[in-house]
């Protein structure tokens, strides 16, 4: 019986910073390394001091966010949360699913689009992983991000709408407070 080795394969991804500029960094590693092993990939090849909490989020075609993947765990309960060194790249990135969402120090957002866009066959005496190309330079600030809320009046017409006289009464501070003996717990 001969026993057949399983290549190892490269990912290699492009790496957006989320920014009207174009600034990215094309990063090859091996598709069994950690989710972990690719946020210190991008760290490096940013630039950034690694000291600052990170987050991966899955997304869909359209880099609709989804599940987090957080560098620590952050639940209730420890160890029942699964965090980035807990996902090998192969687990979450495919040739069906090959974008992810990257952010950066929470205070800051560093936003970045991850998308794999190639797989190939581990070069011999390579290190991985590695930086393959870098183009832009990083601005001193992360993008502000604009968050758009809808605000339909049709929203605040249905509390309007539910609102009838006995709600009305319990505004206006009649005698209903002093049967909760409201005035004698004020200090």
């Amino acid at each position: 019986m001969t026993s057949q080795k399983t290549k190892i394969m490269v990912y290699k991804f492009r790496v957006i910073l989320d920014t009207e500029e174009d600034i990215f960094r094309d990063i090859a590693i091996l598709e069994e390394d950690t989710l972990e092993d690719l946020h210190n990939a991008i760290v490096n090849a940013f630039d950034f001091d690694g000291l600052e909490i990170a987050s991966f989020y899955t997304c869909d075609e359209k880099w609709n966010q989804e599940a987090e993947i957080s560098l620590f765990d952050t639940g209730d309960v420890i160890g029942e949360q699964r965090i980035m060194s807990d996902y090998k790249l192969s687990e979450i990135l495919n040739k069906e699913n090959t974008k992810i969402i990257y952010v950066y120090d929470f205070l800051n957002m560093w936003t970045f689009l991850v998308e794999l866009a190639a797989t190939e066959e581990l070069v011999v005496g390579e290190t991985y992983p590695s930086l393959l190309f870098s183009h832009g330079i990083m601005p001193a600030n992360a993008a502000e991000k604009e968050f758009e809320a809808d605000m339909n009046d049709d929203i605040y017409g249905e509390f309007e709408d539910d609102l009838d006289e006995d709600d009305l009464d319990m505004l206006e501070g009649g005698d209903h407070f002093e049967d909760y003996g409201s005035e004698e717990h004020w200090n």
